[in-house]
């Protein structure tokens, strides 16, 4: 029988691992097997609530749900797309909210979640940087996003490109990552990092050897355009970046994707197409081409045509590199990074 003097733990169970939960249950006076049925149920069921965990004793049950909490983030805002495409904004225990994002595809699911409330970066494209660093989220905050939209559907990938340079939360991500692993069982190659370019933390990432996708934000071929569009990013050269990459793939053995926002007049001419073919040459890796998604922010960037857009693909097909678009999801909804948290936070 679970002692009743269980203290009221400092986090929620989703964040602990198997090995912890079955360490709480033995020390307040359980098997250790009561901690893999938690598990099982927060993880894989995703079960919000202790009295649903049947196979529980009935005293465990009213003992956890007066002393523990299975998580902490509450469904603010649900916006859904005709695709599919559904955005969620949550709030967390002290009134920060963050975005996460499910994406249905027809050979995949994905949820783009956040790692960050806020984002200290500043791209001047992005919606997210517009309020600054707010925190960094907990591991289990992390997981929890991925664990609430298994209700909207099976997930099968999952990106960290939503709101916060992961990087820079390296450790609760990294946590977050054998989580979603070890314990959701989404497979490491089916788990993708998007950072805008951390050097140091990049090769930190390759030396882990693990099986997930780096993917890195570049947007410029040059240093002078990039560090205009990223202000904060002036630490790092282009090239830096690039053989921080070849590194990664040299360790890991995986592919690297190279992410390009598309902006009109700014970064998608054929001479930058080209420089940017050259700056990748002989580098396993594909470029994604990201049509800009305009924020309402005044920045004055505009989308490129498709013709653009098809002229800036071919002239790096034509240098031996491989290229995919994002395929465009959630219209009418706030379905760019940052866009919902911020239009809820200022309502035009």
């Amino acid at each position: 029988m679970m002692s009743t003097h269980l203290l009221p733990l400092t986090a929620p169970l989703l964040g602990l691992s198997t090995k912890a939960l079955e360490a709480l249950c033995v020390h307040h006076g359980e098997p250790a097997f009561r901690g893999r049925q938690i598990a099982e149920w927060v993880y894989r069921k995703g079960c919000r609530d202790f009295a649903a965990m049947t196979n529980l004793p009935k005293s465990l049950r009213e003992t956890l749900s007066q002393q523990a909490s299975v998580a902490n983030l509450k469904e603010v805002v649900r916006q859904r797309a005709q695709d599919g495409t559904t955005k969620l904004l949550f709030e967390l225990a002290d009134g920060e909210r963050v975005e996460t994002v499910f994406l249905p595809y027809k050979d995949r699911t994905t949820v783009c979640l956040s790692s960050q409330a806020g984002c200290a970066v500043g791209c001047t494209f992005c919606a997210t940087g517009y309020g600054g660093l707010q925190r960094n989220l907990s591991p289990g905050e992390i997981v929890e996003q991925v664990v609430y939209c298994g209700s909207l559907g099976k997930v099968s990938n999952v990106v960290f490109m939503g709101m916060g340079e992961p990087l820079l939360n390296y450790e609760a991500v990294l946590t977050a990552i054998h989580l979603l692993n070890e314990e959701v069982g989404l497979g490491m190659r089916s788990l993708t990092v998007s950072t805008v370019g951390i050097v140091p933390k990049i090769r930190q990432l390759a030396g882990e050897r693990l099986q997930i996708t780096l993917a890195l934000s570049l947007h410029a071929p040059d240093d002078q355009l990039r560090r205009q569009l990223i202000p904060t990013q002036h630490r790092y050269s282009v090239q830096e970046l690039v053989e921080a990459c070849r590194d990664y793939v040299q360790q890991t053995r995986r592919r690297v994707t190279f992410e390009y926002v598309l902006l009109s007049e700014v970064n998608d001419s054929p001479a930058q197409a080209r420089q940017l073919a050259a700056l990748l040459r002989n580098l396993r890796c594909f470029v994604n081409l990201i049509p800009f998604n305009p924020i309402h922010n005044g920045s004055g960037f505009r989308r490129p045509g498709a013709e653009g857009i098809q002229r800036f693909r071919k002239e790096l097909e034509e240098a031996g590199i491989t290229v995919t678009q994002r395929e465009e999801k959630g219209q009418g909804i706030d379905a760019a990074c940052g866009q919902l948290r911020r239009r809820m936070a200022s309502p035009e």
